[in-house]
């Protein structure tokens, strides 16, 4: 796993004009990076990657979503919810995210992939393809205050499941079509791993003296 501030985190994912035929055994690497370390998504990049790839696995989704070359179409509204990162951990901050967003994909068949999505998927959406385009939740805090840390798993107020995103139920809608594309929310038990982000330039509150 790639943490802050490695400098992939930064880049632009290439977008893929053609599916590469190793492209299965790298979902693959990230859908059990991202298991493993029980977040509800992950970018390539977070794991070395520079190819324009996500996968999404919300609590009631039974597999994950693969995203290729994923894009944004429509966004529609704001609102602020807590979110968290694989690749930021120790820390969780109040963000601004659509409060409802359709998005675009390939799949790994090739085949388009329509999402309309709200609440955790809307969110999950936004947080990965914002890595893909080398943008952090860090990025998108309500304000320089609003990022905390948080005590690692077992220590008094630790997070029993720091997730990637929120902790929302979502309602979504997934489209495969049968036509060719002409392009494409944390952590279970990190340590204080507060140097990171602080040799990136970016100060946190504990989590006791944050706002809200």
């Amino acid at each position: 796993m790639r943490i802050v501030p490695d400098p992939i985190l930064r880049q632009k994912a290439k977008k893929l004009g053609k599916i590469p035929t190793n492209m299965k055994k790298l979902v693959l690497d990230m859908v059990d990076t991202m298991n493993d370390e029980r977040g509800v998504g992950l970018a390539a990049n977070q794991i070395g990657s520079l190819q324009k790839v996500a996968v999404i696995q919300t609590p009631d989704m039974e597999e994950a979503l693969v995203l290729i070359n994923p894009e944004i179409v429509e966004q529609e509204g704001e609102r602020e919810v807590e979110e968290g990162c694989l690749s930021i951990p120790g820390y969780r901050g109040l963000v601004k995210r659509s409060v409802k967003v359709r998005a675009r994909a390939l799949g790994l068949d090739g085949k388009v992939v329509r999402i309309k999505a709200d609440e955790l998927l809307a969110q999950a959406l936004e947080h990965e393809i914002d890595h893909l385009n080398g943008i952090l939740y860090i990025d998108r805090l309500v304000s320089p205050g609003d990022l905390w840390k948080i005590p690692p798993v077992g220590e008094k107020g630790g997070e029993e499941e720091e997730q990637e995103h929120g902790d929302e139920d979502h309602d979504a809608v997934v489209s495969h079509q049968n036509e060719e594309a002409d392009g494409h929310i944390g952590e279970a038990a990190s340590s204080d791993d507060s140097g990171s982000l602080e040799s990136a330039g970016v100060v946190a509150q504990d989590r006791g003296d944050a706002a809200g």
